[in-house]
């Protein structure tokens, strides 16, 4: 493990300003969130502050909000967010030798809008391969070192078997001493074996078992009778 728990260090907010206002956020003032496992998958609903909470998880750990490795500052200009700002980690020893020293630091934060932008300025060309093998080249590339990989929806661009892929990837990084945080909507990826999976939403921040994710749930229906579903949104 590199970190252990995170929390937000702030003397006073406004809770009915942003991100304050976002229930998981008032999870990390409340208690923080802790890291159990080598993998954590953050999954919720459009508008429920995954991708906000992964954004600043990165930042406080020092990689850019806008995607990237901990060796290319590629929007170093762009100031951290309010959030991200204000993100603590208790970490383990690896991790404390890490977050005392640039130098010692390494991971990747892997934004779906950005990712092949920034692989491209780290040498990647990825604009020379289809969309998800842009991805792909991250995964096989830069996903190799222990560190701290930050990843808000990869599966945006992966076709079912280059899920798999990626999964083969996570295990092989997690094997090798990295930890990853991954905001996602995939119930395959999901399903890694030994990750913990907490759900985000209205009522903040909860540990689920992956049979009890709404989303696994929602999937299980649709594929056993689409019908049942697209009755309601077609004409």
């Amino acid at each position: 493990m590199i970190v252990e728990h995170a929390y937000v260090n702030v003397a006073s907010y406004e809770q009915d300003e942003w991100p304050w206002s976002v229930p998981c956020v008032r999870g990390l003032l409340d208690g923080g969130l802790r890291f159990t496992a080598p993998v954590t998958f953050l999954v919720g609903e459009n508008g429920s502050g995954k991708s906000t909470l992964v954004e600043a998880l990165a930042e406080g750990f020092g990689l850019d909000s806008w995607g990237g490795s901990h060796d290319w500052r590629y929007a170093s200009h762009r100031p951290k967010s309010v959030l991200g700002e204000r993100i603590r980690f208790d970490a383990a020893p690896r991790g404390r030798r890490m977050l005392g020293s640039w130098s010692a630091r390494k991971g990747f934060f892997l934004r779906a809008e950005t990712a092949l932008d920034a692989l491209d300025r780290e040498g990647f060309a990825p604009h020379s391969v289809s969309h998800g093998e842009g991805f792909l080249a991250a995964f096989r590339g830069k996903f190799l070192q222990p560190g701290l990989y930050v990843m808000d929806e990869p599966e945006a661009a992966l076709s079912f078997a280059s899920c798999l892929e990626l999964l083969g990837h996570i295990d092989q990084l997690v094997r090798n001493g990295g930890q990853v945080i991954c905001a996602t909507h995939s119930p395959l990826l999901t399903a890694l074996p030994g990750a913990d999976i907490v759900e985000v939403g209205e009522h903040g921040m909860r540990r689920v078992a992956w049979g009890e994710l709404a989303l696994v749930d929602h999937w299980r229906r649709y594929l056993a009778d689409p019908q049942t579903y697209l009755r309601h949104v077609l004409d």
